[in-house]
Order: C-alpha cells, then sequence, then structure tokens
C-alpha cells in the first residue's frame, strides 16, 4: 500500500471516530436533557447551560444557551450519520426513490396525528404516529413488490403517490380546526424538533447503527448478489424487509428538520459524492458519514448565519460537497489516464 493510500485511510479512520464521539456526545446532551427533572442531572443540566453561554458570548452568537437549539442540532448530527449509513446501500441497490416515497407515507402519519389531536385533545408524539405510518408503509411496499409482477419501482410509485394523497385528503378534511398545520412537516423546520421528537432519533440512531454492524455481511450480499444470496439460503426477504423498516425509522426521524420534500436527499446526496471518491464499499460508507456530517454541520453554520431554513442550508452544502467530489474524481482521472 502506498503512502498516499496509508495516509488517506488513516484520516478516513480519524474521522469516522471523531464522528463516533461527536455522536455518542449527542446522545448523551439529549439524555442529560431528558432527565434534567433529577437533582444529580439537573445539576450537570445547568452546568451545559452555562457553558452554552459562555460559548455564545466568545462566538458572539444565540444558539448554544437554548435547550431547543441543543436538540435540533444534535438531531441534525444524528441524521447525518443514520442517513447515509442506510442510503449506502439503497443507492448501491438502485432504490434511491424509497426513501422519498416513505417520507410521503410519514407525511400522512403527521397528518394522522395532527387530525386525531384537533379532534380528540391527544397530546401524544406526532414524531411516534408518523413512525407507525412510516413502519407500515415500508411493509406495504415490500409485500407489494414481492407478491406483485410489475416492475421493481412501481409499488414504490404507488406507495408514494398514493400515501401523499392520503395525507392531503386529511388535511383538507382537518382544514380550519384548531392544530392543523403542517407546513413545517413538509419543509422541514428547526422548530418542529420536540424533545420527545430528538430523544426518538436518538434511540433510532443507536438501533439503526446496531443492527447494521450486526448484519452487515448479511446486507452487503442481498446489495450485490441477491440472487446468489437466495442460492446461499439466505432470508433474503427478511433482510429486504429489515432494510427498508430501517429506512423508514430514519426517514421519520430526518423529516424533523429537513421536511417531507428534501429528506430523501440526505439517503442520496452524501452516498453520491462518496462513490466519486471511494475504492471499496466499505470506504463508501465512510465517506457518505462523513460527508453527511460536513453537510450537516456547514449547513446549520450558513442557516444560522444567514437567517436561512436549516433543510435547505443543509441540503445545498451537500450538493455542494458532491460536485467537488466530482471535480476531484476527475482530475484523479485525467491524472491516471495521463501516467
Amino acid at each position: 500500500m502506498s503512502r498516499h493510500a496509508t495516509l488517506r485511510r488513516r484520516l478516513e479512520r480519524i474521522g469516522v471516530g471523531l464522528t463516533a464521539v461527536l455522536s455518542v456526545a449527542m446522545i448523551v446532551l439529549l439524555a442529560i436533557d431528558a432527565l434534567r427533572a433529577y437533582p444529580v442531572v439537573g445539576s450537570v443540566y445547568d452546568q451545559a447551560r452555562i457553558a452554552g453561554r459562555i460559548a455564545d458570548y466568545y462566538l458572539g452568537t444565540s444558539v448554544f444557551s437554548h435547550p431547543f437549539m441543543w436538540r435540533s442540532i444534535a438531531t441534525g448530527i444524528l441524521i447525518g450519520v443514520v442517513a447515509p449509513l442506510v442510503g449506502t446501500y439503497l443507492v448501491h441497490r438502485e432504490m434511491a426513490l424509497i426513501g422519498e416515497t416513505l417520507a410521503h407515507t410519514a407525511f400522512a402519519g403527521v397528518a394522522v396525528g395532527l387530525l386525531v389531536s384537533s379532534v380528540t385533545g391527544w397530546n401524544g408524539s406526532l414524531m411516534l404516529v408518523a413512525l407507525v405510518v412510516g413502519i407500515l408503509g415500508a411493509l406495504g411496499v415490500q409485500w407489494l413488490a414481492e407478491r406483485t409482477d410489475t416492475y421493481g419501482d412501481v409499488p414504490i410509485a404507488i406507495m408514494l403517490t398514493g400515501s401523499f394523497a392520503v395525507g392531503t385528503l386529511i388535511i383538507s378534511y382537518g382544514d380550519g380546526m384548531t392544530g392543523i398545520n403542517i407546513r413545517d412537516y413538509i419543509f422541514g423546520d428547526i422548530s418542529v424538533v420536540t424533545p420527545s421528537g430528538a430523544q426518538l432519533m436518538a434511540v433510532i440512531s443507536v438501533v439503526v447503527v446496531a443492527v447494521t454492524v450486526a448484519t452487515y455481511k448479511q446486507l452487503l450480499f442481498i446489495t450485490f448478489d441477491e440472487q446468489a444470496a437466495r442460492v446461499a439460503r439466505l432470508n433474503v426477504t427478511w433482510y429486504n424487509t429489515l432494510l427498508i423498516v430501517m429506512t423508514a425509522v430514519v426517514v421519520v426521524g430526518a423529516m424533523q428538520i429537513l421536511g417531507v420534500i428534501l429528506v430523501a436527499a440526505m439517503l442520496v446526496v452524501p452516498v453520491a459524492a462518496a462513490t466519486q471518491v471511494a475504492h471499496s464499499f466499505r470506504e463508501t460508507l465512510y465517506l457518505s458519514i462523513l460527508f453527511g456530517q460536513v453537510s450537516v454541520i456547514g449547513g446549520f453554520v450558513f442557516s444560522i448565519s444567514q437567517g436561512l431554513p436549516a433543510g435547505g442550508s443543509i441540503v445545498v452544502v451537500a450538493i455542494a460537497c458532491y460536485l467537488l467530489a466530482v471535480l476531484a474524481s476527475s482530475r484523479s482521472m485525467a491524472a491516471i489516464s495521463t501516467h
């Protein structure tokens, strides 16, 4: 292995390690926020707020002293990990559209939750309702794909349009009722991130990473040669269902900041950037997570400094990373072709 390749590998590992440390820190921060009513944790929470005020003072910002911004930033950081992680498998299986489909399904779930809340006064988590509906939608897509003779993307298109149609009908039916406000869920907004939504994202992140690590070889096998996996007596249907359900839960968590329209971008764009410069599937997985983190952090910085929506800012930074990766890969290919 050349010195350049060794340095590259080392930098990638350092980047992934720092991302892991940052993600754990965000989960701990969300845990402190959730358990602040307890005396010991409450004192840690107070110290964290003091540290946030100090950071705001020296940085000239008004971000780190507000708990709702902690939750939004922590949720964004975790999205930057799990969305590209799942998206890497989807992109290599040519299933990029599934993220958009499940986002529309989750939109129908939010619409159901809002309507029930308005009619009955129920105060439960809308994200939990969206999660349940999203999982049911994922299972529906898988069921249609397994039991119909249509082209592979037809069930996805049916679920995408059908779930959005159901959501719009519910919203139209509930128009004028107190509490019906769907705009933030369509376009994304950091104010949508509630304490329960942020905690749900933390749980989703831990579960998705743990499941992906435990089933890495199996998911890799069905990604590149599903027919051979069937011949090897691997339960392909089960792993396909597992992947699509993980996609559904990640989409629901990411929808809080990115919204229905933009959520699929974090499943696809960081992975597309990584594939331009990576030399293996594992390296694509690592680089997509790193590009995801750059997109989220850069997007938040741009959003806060310019007073613009966080979701759109994150996606724009992700696309900028993709374009830079395309340029870098073009120069690399040009250099190779001349030697």
